[in-house]
């Protein structure tokens, strides 16, 4: 073999290696778009905080709040069409769930406490 038969081999062999990366970049390409869509996007980010277990007892704490906060002041407003009574039904609210919220670790354990007290009563005999 000559230099130029061996220059030709070398050569068709980085164009098969050029055609083969081309190939590999361009299916690359298409994952990465189909990734970067604003549905896929949204479904992976939604699918990342619900496998964070952080995230969902932040959620179920916030939720707990609200609707403590809510029934609060269901209980102690009622259905009042007084703007006042409303106005004071709101801020009750706000503060019941912000409070709420923010103490849900303490609240949990106080209400097991509790439950466990009372369960314990009942299998004790009299």
């Amino acid at each position: 073999m000559d230099s130029i038969e061996i220059l030709n081999l070398a050569i068709a062999e980085m164009e098969l290696k050029q055609a083969a990366d081309k190939a590999l970049l361009q299916e690359q390409f298409k994952i990465t778009y189909a990734n970067l869509s604003p549905a896929n996007l949204i479904k992976n980010t939604f699918k990342d905080l619900t496998h964070n277990d952080e995230f969902k007892d932040d959620i179920l704490d916030t939720a707990i709040g609200l609707a403590t906060g809510y029934l609060s002041k269901i209980v102690i407003i009622g259905n009042s069409h007084n703007p006042l009574k409303q106005l004071l039904g709101v801020v009750l609210q706000m503060a019941v769930t912000n409070i709420v919220t923010n103490n849900t670790d303490a609240i949990k354990t106080t209400l097991m406490g509790l439950i466990n007290k009372f369960s314990s009563k009942k299998d004790t005999p009299e």
